[in-house]
């Protein structure tokens, strides 16, 4: 089978190599799967930059959701699953023609159904869905703000929110965004390449406070969102695209965490404020049943219309740097995915 192996640290133009490699073994509760294609994440260009410490060592095939068919099913899996197309969670090896996966991770889907909206519903919708349900579960009239809300967390975050009858203040890197996220129903678009985000976020919350916001950013925003919560407040970290473009080595991570800051559980008590960190991959490792939960709830609320995700681009597996390249610079909207 051909898979694309990341080979080196650095640009997206010289980081991947497409090779020929034997077909996985599937073990027990695996199945393996028949990939027509997989969706892009900012962890996959973390790793290609080298500041994902989960990513395995070079070479190395990255890559944590794919669309295809169940070709073989292992030991306790049911064997109905034989020929089902499925949007699948892998933990690495996802560049792939073909992957191994837990059956856990596994859920049906339309034939008909685009690769691109198909893997926004794994990763993204699955993170925005625990962080809204199992991290803060919110209530009707609660405010929240979304970091990067038009990428594919963001944008689940902002719908899932919307349908839980939430205000949304969301932040972007450009008018043309912004612009988009009104028409998603955001209720106050902040372009913080041109205003100090919570300086606008706090003008328009006018004396009142956030119930929750979703950083994907860390650094001193995590300070700024911090003061923007009001009692009962939760945080919800689960990236640190601030890191992007930094270099340094442990001197940029030094600085990363030095700007984050430092938070004491008794001071978070006294102000009745919480801070919690998300990473689906430890999840996935570690209660595999709560993300079948979240994927298979993300599935129920899309069959319902409650959700809808937003295609974005799609390049052939021989543009994966391109591919790499859109994620990474920001400019895209909706989820980037590749297709054999």
């Amino acid at each position: 089978m051909k898979a694309i192996f990341l080979t080196q640290y650095g640009s997206a133009d010289k980081a991947f190599e497409l090779r020929e490699t034997p077909e996985p073994e599937i073990k027990d509760r695996q199945v393996l799967l028949a990939v027509e294609g997989f969706g892009l994440n900012f962890a996959d260009v973390m790793a290609r930059n080298g500041l994902y410490r989960e990513a395995p060592p070079l070479p190395c095939i990255l890559g944590y959701e794919v669309v295809g068919r169940v070709e073989k099913t292992g030991a306790d899996v049911d064997a109905s699953w034989l020929g089902k197309r499925v949007l699948a969670f892998t933990r690495f090896g996802g560049y792939a023609e073909k992957v191994a996966t837990d059956h856990r991770g596994i859920v049906p889907i339309p034939d008909e159904m685009d690769i691109d909206r198909a893997t926004t519903l794994g990763t993204q919708y699955a993170t925005a869905y625990y962080a809204i349900m199992h991290c803060r579960e919110l209530l009707p009239g609660d405010t929240v703000l979304v970091h990067a809300a038009a990428g594919g967390v963001g944008l689940a975050l902002v719908q899932l929110a919307k349908h839980m009858g939430c205000k949304v203040v969301a932040t972007a890197g450009s008018d043309e965004k912004t612009a988009f996220l009104q028409q998603q129903g955001v209720d106050h678009a902040i372009n913080y390449r041109k205003t100090d985000y919570a300086s606008a976020a706090a003008k328009w919350l006018n004396g009142t406070r956030l119930s929750a916001t979703f950083n994907a950013l860390a650094g001193n925003t995590i300070k700024k969102d911090y003061g923007l919560l009001g009692s009962g407040g939760t945080l919800v970290c689960f990236g640190a695209a601030t890191r992007m473009g930094s270099k340094g080595g442990a001197f940029a991570n030094l600085k990363l965490l030095l700007q984050t800051g430092f938070y004491s559980p008794l001071f978070m008590m006294m102000k009745s404020k919480s801070v919690v960190g998300v990473n689906m991959l430890k999840l996935a490792d570690n209660r595999p049943d709560v993300v079948q939960h979240c994927l298979n709830r993300v599935m129920d609320l899309y069959k319902q219309g409650a959700i809808d995700p937003v295609a974005g681009q799609t390049f052939p597996t021989s543009e994966i740097a391109r591919a790499h390249d859109s994620l990474e610079s920001r400019s895209s909207i909706g989820k980037v995915a590749v297709r054999w």
